[in-house]
């Protein structure tokens, strides 16, 4: 048995890249609908706080738009939006802290 072991960068740098998690399908597109709809509805930031029954209801909205859209079920729908949603409050939340 050989004492030395090959390793193809290449590869490892694929198993790499395929092991970093992926972007959900649809994070974009709910982000840009949430961010165009929210304004209208409630904030989702109320004096540097979280309004979560904005935030909930905001990607509720959404994830009816994204299941329609993408034909996925309810749980992923929901999950994609939420993320979406979570990650425009928190950008609205750093910017009324700055």
């Amino acid at each position: 048995m050989s004492a030395t072991r090959s390793l193809y960068w290449a590869t490892a740098m694929k198993e790499i890249q395929a092991d970093r998690a992926k972007r959900p399908a649809g994070l974009l597109a709910a982000q840009g609908f949430i961010a165009a709809t929210s304004a209208k509805r409630r904030p989702l930031v109320v004096g540097g706080a979280y309004d979560k029954a904005a935030i909930m209801s905001a990607a509720i909205a959404a994830a009816k738009v994204h299941q329609g859209r993408t034909g996925c079920t309810w749980g992923e729908a929901l999950s994609v939006t939420l993320k979406a949603t979570w990650q425009l409050a928190k950008a609205a939340r750093a910017a009324c802290t700055h």
